[in-house]
């Protein structure tokens, strides 16, 4: 980062809230979408109730327990914060082989391509939907460290098309994405019909919006969504999660769910049922 660079990190997370990191320091904290959930109740820091006073407190124990957008910023990590959560899942998908590069979006770096399982895991394991973030030197380098890319080092702009694109170049044969936008999910499945692509911070799309991601997505987390729940358990293969769950929309991304479920230890309970099922508990309100 140039000194004409801001230090700034914009995410949505914990009921959409759009939240404003500069400098290290919570600048702004806008209304959340949805009020409680039921993943935010089991964070490490929980969220009982979703307000600003409680969101700050979550993203600044972030900050103090790992780093996120500050130069403190863990990038490795081997523990599962949530059992069938989107990163979890290609974490698991790589050290299975199932896949050997994943695109995601690294706060203080921008879209990243990463094939260690614990950088998948530890770039996104905590992370949640990040908007726009600035790049930090020290992030940077640890990534690269640890075996990953950074597509571009000087803006750390998130641009998950050229994330792909450069996955393949590299030489990468079975790559994953974490997309949020449809039409940047459409553009890499025409692009790159063999890329596995997993939709993930979806709340408030529209019902067009979720056809069009769910159309050509092999896995999608469903966050507060309602319009998901209804298109992607309508078409899923399988279901992960009753409360908030993930559909496997196609063969491998069920293959990735079963392999992962065929090599734990935990109890599991399978059921051939219409989908979705869902739990009574869900985000409230579904957007």
């Amino acid at each position: 980062m140039t000194s004409s660079q801001t230090d700034e990190h914009i995410i949505e997370a914990i009921g959409r809230s759009r939240i404003i990191i500069r400098n290290g320091t919570i600048v702004d904290i806008g209304e959340a979408k949805i009020t409680e959930c039921p993943l935010a109740k089991r964070f490490a820091y929980p969220v009982p109730r979703i307000t600003k006073d409680a969101v700050r407190a979550n993203i600044e124990h972030r900050m103090k327990a790992f780093g996120m957008c500050t130069p403190n910023r863990d990038v490795l990590d081997t523990r599962e914060f949530v059992g069938f959560g989107a990163t979890e899942l290609l974490s698991f998908a790589s050290h299975a082989g199932l896949i050997d590069a994943a695109v995601l979006a690294c706060d203080g770096a921008g879209t990243v391509i990463v094939k260690k399982p614990a950088l998948i895991q530890g770039v996104g394991g905590r992370m949640s939907g990040l908007v726009s973030t600035s790049p930090i030197k020290e992030v940077i380098r640890r990534i690269e460290e640890n075996g990953g890319i950074v597509v571009d080092k000087d803006h750390a702009s998130l641009d998950q098309f050229s994330g792909v694109k450069r996955a393949y170049e590299e030489g990468f044969k079975k790559v994953a994405v974490t997309v949020a936008k449809p039409d940047v999910a459409e553009r890499i499945r025409k692009a790159y019909p063999d890329s596995l692509i997993c939709g993930v911070h979806v709340t408030g799309l529209t019902h067009e919006e979720a056809e069009s991601i769910v159309a050509v997505a092999d896995l999608m987390t469903a966050c507060a969504s309602k319009t998901v729940r209804e298109v992607a358990g309508a078409k899923a293969l399988l279901q992960a999660g009753v409360s908030v769950p993930i559909f496997a929309i196609t063969k491998r991304g069920k293959e990735i769910i079963i392999e992962k479920i065929r090599q734990t230890d935990e109890q599991v309970l399978i059921k051939p049922t219409h989908l979705p099922a869902l739990a009574e508990k869900q985000p409230e309100p579904l957007v």
